[in-house]
């Protein structure tokens, strides 16, 4: 076994650190940390079709809503995201919260965050036609709103 190098990837104030991808786990899972700001602009709402996801809290506390429900996940607290479910998240504090998040299969990996900073739009407005064709592409569907 060897030691890998964290990949880090900024989007907008998001930080991902990438510990795991695909071709490490035989396509099992990936594995990444998420670190969000203090009311830091993040991703539109969206599900995965074919993936799931479960989320570890490391630090701080940052809101998932998971089909409708808010789920506060501090430090030690988990929330899992089923496929087909569709969740956003959202850190309301002032200081820093960290994640880790697993994702099974490992269907998305450090090229999907590299490659598809308009998916977050992290500058508004979103061209909603852009974005679904970039999220088709990995396997997710934005909820957008009418």
């Amino acid at each position: 076994m060897t030691t890998k190098t964290k990949q880090i990837i900024r989007i907008g104030q998001i930080i991902i650190e990438f510990l795991l991808e695909g071709k490490d786990t035989k396509g099992q899972f990936a594995m990444f940390e998420i670190t969000i700001p203090g009311n830091a602009k993040v991703p539109i709402p969206r599900s995965h079709e074919q993936y799931d996801q479960t989320i570890y809290g490391l630090k701080g506390v940052m809101t998932f809503v998971v089909d409708g429900v808010p789920i506060d996940i501090a430090a030690g607290e988990t929330c899992f995201i089923p496929r087909g479910s569709i969740h956003g998240f959202k850190n309301h504090r002032k200081e820093d919260a960290k994640a880790l998040a697993i994702v099974t299969p490992a269907l998305i990996g450090p090229d999907f965050f590299r490659n598809s900073t308009e998916v977050f739009c992290a500058h508004s407005p979103c061209d909603a036609e852009k974005l679904k064709k970039a999220l088709k592409k990995y396997g997710l569907v934005p909820a957008l709103p009418n």
